[in-house]
């Protein structure tokens, strides 16, 4: 039954994972340090043929000591001809980022040299060019990394923030992959309990509490599982940049405010309403958190059709924002909270984290008391600031409160528990939760159908991972219950 079907499927995955390894002896060769021409540029091999390959360039029968660099002039072993003088390390498997053979050749970074050693490695037989991440992949399949850790390596090599580089740092270094892990094997020993009950209690080899024992560990899993989703998008917005819209009525200062934050033209400013018709869009670092700004068009019922498109797509970035910066002409709004509060209300959809910014407060002159005593007063109006765009007086109290809102959404990258960062990681464990709330639903009246939301729970786990298998699950039964002793 049960347990029959979980060996038949340990037994199909064993010869899948083994026709993969044997499809995959031949050795691969790269640029692992990025393109153009540097200082130093690093060559990396990967695979059985890496010990010949670097006697071969290097003219040596004899390798330098594992993982220590060695200087040698680099040659072309077909022409003999010196292509550089280099260091040269050998990573020999399993001990290596891939766990294969590795070598690495440290030369100059000249185009004319790279592209030589490259020609040199590719006439050697059994050597090719590395395909996109291959040595990424191949590290996943020797077990040296789960999917979690080479999805935080992709992000650590693109962060372009100081918050970016931290979480995906965590990540690759397995903390997300370890909690998701520890997830799974609360569910294999949970479906082994309860697969052994299915299989063997009628031989009174399994006692009946473990069915409770099961039930325990299945609604903890469920409560952690459920709260681990509700965080807010906070490692997705960190990932992806956090989406902040620009918005307000027209002629208020809303490109004026952009270009002032990315600290160059980037829109058209103009006394003319309107000169605003598509959205502007740039990328900033604000206090290491990575944001998305978007200028629009001014807000009003335009009757122009070119204007009118343009007010479309602000209304419909403004649905999908992530931050509103809600500006507003400090000379023409009520210096009292209510009014104030209205005003924005008409601007910025419901529950959206918002920044009420008062430009042009340099025509106010010295009057700005009341107005300043209205932002300070809290809901309705969101925190709020007053600033000059023509001057630049506010803009580092708008820098502080944009840094208070980034936080407050993206969170500590390096507090609690690691964060979602992918959208396929929070469908997957949508499908585990689910998978999870059935098995409740069918245990009084089928142990086997519940059984079979264990197996489906886990192996949603498993696809985040990369670690989907049955023979874990046997481990655990012969392990636990002795069955057969």
């Amino acid at each position: 039954m049960a347990l029959r079907g979980a060996l038949s499927a340990a037994g199909r995955r064993w010869a899948q994972q083994r026709l993969c390894c044997t499809a995959r002896g031949d050795t691969i060769f790269a640029v692992s340090s990025g393109h153009g021409r540097c200082g130093v540029a690093v060559i990396r091999t990967s695979g059985p043929g890496s010990r010949g390959a670097l006697r071969s360039l290097t003219g040596r029968p004899e390798l330098p000591p594992p993982r220590v660099l060695a200087l040698r002039r680099i040659r072309d072993p077909a022409t003999a001809e010196p292509l550089d003088r280099g260091l040269v390390v050998w990573f020999p498997g399993p001990q290596s980022f891939t766990g294969e053979d590795c070598a690495e050749l440290h030369v100059h970074g000249g185009p004319a040299v790279v592209s030589g050693v490259l020609r040199a490695l590719g006439r050697l037989p059994g050597l090719r060019p590395a395909e996109p991440g291959e040595f990424t992949r191949r590290a996943f399949h020797r077990g040296k990394l789960d999917l979690t850790a080479a999805e935080g390596l992709g992000d650590l090599i693109h962060a372009e923030t100081e918050a970016q580089r931290r979480q995906a740092l965590r990540q690759m270094e397995g903390e997300l992959g370890r909690l998701y892990q520890r997830w799974s094997e609360t569910l294999t020993q949970a479906l082994a309990h309860l697969e052994a009950y299915i299989d063997f209690s009628e031989d009174d080899n399994v006692e009946e509490e473990v069915l409770s024992q099961v039930d325990a560990a299945v609604r903890a899993l469920e409560q952690e599982l459920g709260a681990h989703l509700q965080d807010g998008r906070r490692g997705e917005l960190l990932r992806g940049g956090v989406r902040a819209v620009i918005a307000g009525p027209p002629n208020v200062g809303k490109s004026s405010l952009l270009n002032l934050l990315c600290r160059r033209p980037a829109a058209i400013v103009s006394p003319v309403a309107g000169t605003t018709r598509d959205v502007v869009e740039v990328s900033l670092n604000v206090t290491g958190y990575p944001v998305v700004l978007s200028d629009t068009a001014g807000l009003r019922d335009a009757t122009d059709p070119v204007e009118r498109e343009g007010v479309s797509r602000a209304r419909d970035r403004l649905q999908r924002a992530d931050l509103v910066l809600a500006v507003l002409d400090a000379t023409a709004v009520p210096a009292e909270p209510a009014g104030l509060g209205a005003a924005v209300g008409s601007l910025v959809p419901p529950a959206a984290p918002c920044i009420l910014v008062l430009n042009k407060a340099d025509l106010l002159g010295g009057d700005t008391g009341a107005l300043r005593a209205a932002c300070a007063r809290g809901p309705p109006v969101p925190p709020a600031t007053l600033l000059s765009c023509k001057t630049g007086d506010g803009i580092d109290r708008l820098l502080e409160l944009l840094g208070q809102q980034l936080a407050q959404l993206c969170g500590d990258p390096l507090a609690g528990s690691p964060s979602l960062t992918q959208s396929r990681h929070s469908q997957h464990l949508g499908d585990c939760a689910a998978a999870l709330a059935r098995y409740g639903r069918h245990r009084a009246r089928d142990l086997g159908l519940a059984a079979e939301q264990l197996r489906l729970a886990r192996r949603h786990l498993g696809r985040i991972t990369g670690h989907v298998g049955a023979e874990d699950v046997l481990d655990i039964i012969f392990r636990d219950f002795c069955v057969g002793k």
